[in-house]
């Protein structure tokens, strides 16, 4: 491979902004020289649009195999790369069978042949039963693993108990994986379907804080017996951010994201019937949201994933409106940056924090941050190209995610994706992509 130079008035690197040559050798950032260094290579001159690390989403549901006609390795590593995505983790369940056995593993490695776009990696997942998997996996090269405690949704991954918990959690402790879980101790109560089928704000109800709030401090409690990592997947309560910061002050190794479906609508936002804006956690209102913003750019939550979680259109019950039976998912992987800086760019926040709640960060979780992530010598050249300036409204025709469903269809986002490397290739260069199937799977 051929040693580029790529160069920007504005290369964010985790001390900043500022204008860079960047030297991509082998796949790698071997300098970060001065803009105006003399080297030996062809440039590319990106002018003012900035270059940062590619994005990280490691909560991703692709689906595939099982449920192929939901999205699939092709449109979900395709929409990646459009976005400046580099790196997906894809969740353990939806797919069927779902990968909570050596054996389910390799079934679902196969099924990236020929159609992996971007770099992909694997959680595996922790339901009743399958503790004797759980080193199996790991030495088969897992990032990690993921339970419920709520029903997922998907019967064949049914929810972990604390049982199930106590058995996993001294195992991950000793290989220092992280454990991540859907925070939410429900009730078996489905009297709120008899209620209008259609209200938002019914729906909202029947998902209440107290469910995640409950979760959230058992799995404080078990983290500081355990010493496991434990990961707290899209936060949605900000009622949770009190005991998030007493555990994190005391060292326990626990991190927390929240979803972009968090941090730009709100419930006021959302009218009766909208079932595509239906998720779970739900999305709750705006006075808890802008604690959410406060909580990330303090610090207390590490960053953002999409938990992109695409359905067929009549799943997602869009004629009838019904909360009840509409599937709980948003499709929003193609969108993540823009989505998130979008909002955050209102909130005073900088390039510099988007690299670290969408790439530096994120690499942390899924066990990259050696080599991912960041803008820095002896790291993977997977880098984006982005003009934070222009704008553009969400229209279907550009979504490559297989079905065109998304609460952010007519939205208008700030940030556009100009050009995607996978190290150092372009592989994306909008609106057409260059080079397909250069994506790696990743294992631990």
């Amino acid at each position: 491979m051929p040693t580029i130079a790529l160069r920007s008035q504005r290369v964010v690197t985790p001390e900043g902004e500022r204008p860079a040559t960047l030297l991509l050798e082998n796949g790698r950032i071997a300098s970060v020289l001065p803009y105006d260094a003399e080297v030996a290579a062809d440039i590319m001159d990106v002018g003012a649009h900035a270059i940062l690390p590619g994005v990280i989403d490691p909560h991703v549901h692709i689906n595939e195999p099982g449920r192929t006609d939901w999205e699939g390795f092709d449109t979900a590593t395709r929409a990646a790369l459009a976005g400046g995505l580099t790196t997906l983790v894809d969740m353990p369940l939806n797919s069927a069978p779902v990968t909570t056995s050596v054996a389910n593993l390799e079934i679902k490695r196969a099924a990236t042949l020929g159609q992996l776009h971007c770099n992909v990696g694997f959680w595996g997942g922790v339901v009743p039963g399958n503790a004797a998997e759980i080193e199996p996996l790991i030495a088969a090269g897992v990032l990690g693993f993921k339970a419920f405690l709520t029903h997922s949704g998907i019967d064949d991954f049914p929810n972990a108990t604390e049982v199930d918990l106590r058995r996993v959690m001294p195992v991950l402790a000793r290989h220092g994986l992280p454990l991540l879980v859907h925070c939410e101790l429900s009730d078996d109560n489905d009297a709120w379907k008899q209620n209008d089928h259609r209200s938002y704000a019914n729906y909202l109800a029947s998902r209440p804080k107290i469910w995640e709030d409950d979760a959230i401090s058992l799995m404080i409690r078990l983290c500081e017996e355990f010493r496991c990592p434990v990961h707290i997947v899209h936060l949605s309560s900000a009622n949770s951010l009190a005991a998030i910061a007493v555990a994190k002050a005391k060292g326990l190794p626990l991190t927390v994201e929240t979803g972009q479906h968090y941090l730009y609508f709100s419930a006021e936002d959302i009218a009766d019937g909208q079932t595509q804006f239906k998720c779970a956690p739900p999305i709750r209102e705006r006075a808890n949201n802008e604690q959410l913003w406060a909580a990330l750019q303090a610090g207390l939550i590490d960053f953002v994933a999409t938990d992109h979680s695409p359905a067929p259109p009549d799943l997602k019950q869009l004629e009838s409106g019904d909360f009840t039976t509409a599937w709980g998912g948003i499709a929003s992987l193609q969108l993540a940056l823009p989505v998130l800086w979008t909002a955050a760019r209102q909130r005073g926040a900088t390039l510099k924090d988007l690299a670290r709640w969408l790439s530096e960060n994120p690499a942390k979780l899924a066990g990259v941050s050696h080599r991912k992530g960041r803008i820095a010598v002896g790291y993977d050249a997977d880098l984006l190209v982005l003009d934070p300036e222009k704008t553009f409204v969400v229209q279907p025709e550009m979504i490559q995610h297989k079905h065109k469903v998304s609460p952010y269809i007519c939205q208008e986002l700030a940030g556009v994706v100009e050009l995607t490397f996978l190290r150092g290739e372009l592989v994306y260069q909008r609106p057409s992509f260059t080079h397909l199937n250069q994506g790696q799977l990743l294992i631990r």
